[in-house]
């Protein structure tokens, strides 16, 4: 994989050399003249996955071009953005994917390539909070409930987070130490699975999203004690959040985009992310996303979403860096 960078970036500057940095804009101008791409490093019926069918659906008479939704999953999303590497730069290819890919993965396992120098967001599909989430044997139906309850069960109280060495384990790491708790980390391989064993009392308290755990709420099995997004969400809006019970520093965002490679045409680029503002606009879209408890992405600007990358990554390699923890 790095040969392949490697050679992709020698190639990419000699192209631009020649040209004198000019991209051709006869290949813009005939952009998209074949159907386009967009490769989800996830399952088919996950969260991921319905944002890029979603956007598909709305692209394609925007773009007058099919655009088709392709899984490939494993790997924590890395299959998927190693797909989008080894495609041609003619933009026929894009990911969606969470920004995790960049700011999580690279801390959690070993990375073949740097996502900060190889992927680059276009735009941001959906954004939504985490929530901490309780099962009904526990007997706190508040935060502050929770931390004394913990407290008073030091060393009984374990926590479930989707994967080792993403947010929903660092945010039970800041949460132990801003609150003085000392909750055991469980790590699953995936949402699912932990939510079962939420369910089930193996374990007290999960982070995780907001679609993931209200059916659960709806029926009765789970109760959620507060969200890490900046307001409120209207899935839950009796749950307060971390910040308005005292923990600032547990206000995340996670965010779906549509990602590129940096050497993509920059017109190309342009133009998709037009589309896709414009596909944004779309009510039975912000139906659907409002649906999975997701608000709609803004206008942030690509080099805006990198930037928010870079310190959400250097947040989270502290976090993990503070316990010890080592990529697999």
């Amino acid at each position: 994989m790095k040969n392949l960078l490697t050679r992709r970036a020698i190639a990419g500057a000699a192209v631009l050399a020649t040209l004198g940095g000019v991209v051709p804009t006869a290949l813009a101008q005939a952009w998209p003249d074949k159907p386009v791409r967009l490769v989800v490093g996830g399952p088919a019926g996950g969260g991921v996955d319905l944002a890029a069918r979603v956007l598909a659906e709305r692209l394609t008479p925007l773009l007058g071009q099919q655009v088709i939704v392709d899984n490939k999953p494993g790997a924590a999303g890395l299959i998927g953005a190693g797909d989008l590497l080894k495609s041609p730069r003619d933009g026929s290819t894009f990911m969606v994917q969470l920004n995790a890919i960049a700011s999580e993965i690279p801390h959690a396992v070993k990375v073949p390539f740097d996502p900060m120098k190889v992927l680059r967001p276009i735009a941001e599909l959906s954004r939504f909070g985490l929530v901490m989430a309780a099962n009904n044997q526990v007997p706190a139906n508040t935060l502050p409930e929770f931390v004394n309850y913990a407290k008073a069960n030091k060393g009984k109280i374990n926590f479930a987070s989707y994967s080792a060495g993403t947010l929903s384990h660092t945010l039970g790491i800041e949460l132990n130490k801003l609150a003085g708790l000392d909750m055991v980390h469980i790590a699953y391989k995936g949402s699912p699975p932990a939510l079962q064993d939420l369910m089930g009392g193996q374990v007290q308290v999960s982070f995780d999203g907001a679609g993931n755990v209200e059916p659960h709420v709806k029926s009765g099995r789970l109760k959620v004690l507060a969200t890490t997004a900046p307001q409120r969400l209207p899935m839950f809006p009796d749950v307060p959040t971390f910040a308005e019970l005292g923990y600032k520093d547990l206000t995340e965002v996670i965010w779906i985009g549509l990602w590129t490679t940096p050497d993509m045409p920059a017109p190309i680029q342009q133009k998709m992310r037009e589309a896709t503002l414009k596909a944004l606009q779309d009510p039975k879209l912000r139906e659907a996303y409002g649906k999975m408890g997701w608000a709609v992405g803004g206008n942030a600007t690509p080099d805006e979403l990198m930037a928010s990358l870079k310190t959400a990554s250097d947040k989270q390699a502290a976090a993990l860096q503070a316990i010890g923890f080592k990529p697999e």
